[in-house]
């Protein structure tokens, strides 16, 4: 059996305070990324999410920990045994500009392996520092298929081609290790969410596989259906996993992609119970920037203990059928509310620090698309950035697409989402109740005066000043306003 780690650090620029990693423009960039990891893994992370979809990752991050502290991964944390680096690479039938990314990536994987055999003196597929690679936007068993196929056939397989005549390539440069990669499906999208284990089931069907790791994500389905929508499907998804691992009798380990704020899945240092109650079948969840670099060491640290201290149970039950309906109900009122607000989103957009050094990315709501409704095509950033913006002009984004709930479905989102009261107090502290009514009226107004405790008066003053800078159609620099309002939330989005 694999090394299946619980706690994964990953390179989502969603922290407010400036990685000490990062330069003087508060930007993690390149080797930052490699101090970053070792940094993660002395807290007790046990996994690093190495991201080369949407920038131009480091492919020699192996070489470079390894010699850059030598001491610790030789003495402290075994490389490839105690923590791991997984790969997560552009998926080639739909972020058709970075194919090739894939293939670079994927490259690298052997020569990582080699840096870590010479390194330790031994070396076997088990303990190979790159075990795993994840695909994003994963919709069919045949795209993991196809990663895997690339891999063995491609990457491994060139080791028996000949060279002039009978000169093998593996006599020449030497084998291909580790033999085989594991792909992980990261599943986004709200069909292959509700649907997720037959993808996962077409998959393993065939493969003598002793376990499989399934990554569901958070943000983008927030980004896309709201966060009412995000938590049903994301609950269902889980339920069913588990349901199609006691039939199979193949252990399933799901990965949540949770962020800082209550929209992206509400996971802070400070927060551990509020994930583990939600989601107890999870086996891996995800460290973001915000969850490393807004808090102290300690909480970091004390944090990443109780992730790694979770052991798995069973999902609470769902009305599968009642949570689609609901979903649908919130999903169109949420949609309609963000084409309402486009125009806005995308200006304050503009004003949000940037925290990692990244190229234009593809999303699914989060990109270039034309929207019902509006004409031209339009831009959203992601989710981290839609909701720094939302959070920036005082309109958490938690709050839209609830009007369409009535109290009966309120009751039912309450059964398996209970900690919505909770999420939606975190979230609304940071609401300006002027800017909700004069954007999206009384109704929306009504739902702040019902769940919202306190109301930071010092960050309600701060989106006052961003939107008044934005008003004024000059160049004012509003951007310190947006950095000062997400210390406070310690998280810009």
């Amino acid at each position: 059996m694999f090394f299946v780690p619980k706690v994964m650090s990953t390179q989502h620029p969603d922290n407010a305070t400036p990685s000490p990693f990062a330069d003087e423009a508060g930007v993690i960039r390149g080797d930052g990324e490699v101090q970053e990891a070792a940094d993660i893994f002395a807290l007790g992370c046990n996994e690093q999410m190495w991201d080369s979809e949407g920038k131009d990752a480091d492919n020699q991050v192996v070489r470079k920990l390894l010699t850059g502290y030598p001491d610790f991964f030789q003495e402290q944390r075994r490389l490839g045994k105690d923590v791991v680096l997984t790969l997560r690479v552009p998926n080639p039938g739909i972020e058709r500009d970075m194919r090739k990314s894939m293939v670079e990536a994927l490259q690298s994987v052997p020569s990582a392996w080699d840096m870590a055999r010479n390194f330790y003196g031994d070396g076997s597929d088990e303990t190979a520092p790159i075990q795993e690679v994840i695909l994003p936007f994963t919709t069919s068993a045949e795209e993991l298929a196809l990663v895997e196929a690339y891999y063995r056939h491609i990457i491994v397989g060139q080791e028996a081609h000949t060279l002039l005549g009978d000169r093998l390539v593996k006599d020449w440069v030497g084998e291909f290790y580790p033999k085989q990669l594991r792909v992980i499906p990261l599943i986004e999208d709200m069909e292959h969410l509700f649907y997720c284990d037959q993808i996962v089931e077409e998959y393993l069907h065939g493969r003598d596989l002793p376990a499989q790791r399934v990554f569901l994500a958070r943000s983008d389905p927030a980004l896309n259906y709201g966060i009412v929508g995000a938590e049903l499907v994301l609950k269902v998804g889980l339920s069913r996993l588990y349901t199609l691992e006691k039939r199979l009798g193949i252990p399933l380990y799901p990965i949540i992609g949770a962020g800082s704020v209550p929209f992206r899945g509400h996971l802070t240092p400070v927060n551990i119970d509020r994930a583990l109650k939600e989601y107890p079948s999870a086996h891996t969840f995800t460290v973001q920037s915000a969850f490393k670099y807004d808090y102290d060491k300690d909480a970091v640290q004390d944090g990443i203990a109780q992730l790694r201290a979770h052991e798995r149970g069973e999902p609470a039950p769902i009305d599968q059928e009642r949570a689609r309906t609901i979903i649908d109900k919130t999903t169109a009122e949420y949609q309609a509310q963000v084409r309402r607000l486009i125009t806005i989103i995308s200006a304050a957009s503009r004003h949000v620090p940037r925290r990692r050094e990244r190229k234009l990315h593809v999303g699914l709501f989060g990109y270039g698309r034309t929207l019902d409704g509006v004409g031209d095509e339009v831009t959203l950033p992601r989710a981290i950035g839609f909701a720094a913006s939302m959070y920036s002009i005082g309109i958490p984004p938690e709050l839209l697409g609830l009007t369409a709930l009535d109290e009966d479905d309120l009751a039912f989102v309450r059964e398996v989402y209970p900690s919505l009261d909770g999420d939606l107090r975190a979230a609304l502290r940071f609401a300006n109740e002027r800017h909700v009514k004069e954007l999206l009226g009384d109704e929306y107004l009504a739902l702040v005066s019902k769940f919202a405790g306190e109301i930071d008066r010092v960050h309600e003053g701060l989106t006052s000043a961003i939107r008044a800078g934005m008003d004024t159609h000059t160049h004012v620099d509003i951007s310190h306003y947006v950095g000062e309002a997400g210390q406070l939330r310690r998280f810009l989005g």
